[in-house]
């Protein structure tokens, strides 16, 4: 399993802050948050790990918008996928708030964008993250 499909509590490879230099990333980022439907999700996903339908209904979006908004959050490295795992075998993405700050910065050698990411917990351990995520019955 890869680290990007691991649910979100027993992520590690976010701990550190994520720098962006190139422009087009700085860009990404900057067009994610300025985009309302995304903040949206973003306060969605702060507290509750959520789905694609749980994100339309929670944010009032078309569900082809909650999924476009969700990929230009997840390319931006703004959102969290990980696997919510279903008794039934049809498991199905979920995806939380992976940010805690945005920083930019105007230097003499450039624009910076730092991304302090959600603390994981290194605690945290598989049967508690699927506690969280809820194995669901269906």
């Amino acid at each position: 399993m890869s680290q990007s499909s691991l649910p979100a509590g027993i992520r590690t490879d976010r701990d550190d802050p994520t720098t962006h230099t190139d422009a087009d990333d700085v860009q990404d980022v900057l067009d994610a948050l300025d985009d309302a439907d995304c903040r949206d999700i973003l306060e969605a996903t702060r507290d509750a790990t959520l789905t694609v339908g749980e994100i339309s209904d929670a944010c009032d979006l078309p569900q082809s918008t909650a999924y476009r908004k969700v990929d230009i959050l997840a390319d931006a490295g703004l959102l969290e996928e990980s696997l919510r795992v279903r008794r039934s075998g049809k498991h199905v993405s979920e995806y939380d708030c992976g940010v805690e700050d945005v920083t930019l910065s105007v230097g003499q050698s450039g624009v910076a964008l730092t991304v302090d990411h959600a603390d994981t917990g290194a605690d945290a351990t598989f049967a508690n993250s699927l506690a969280q995520t809820g194995v669901a019955d269906d």
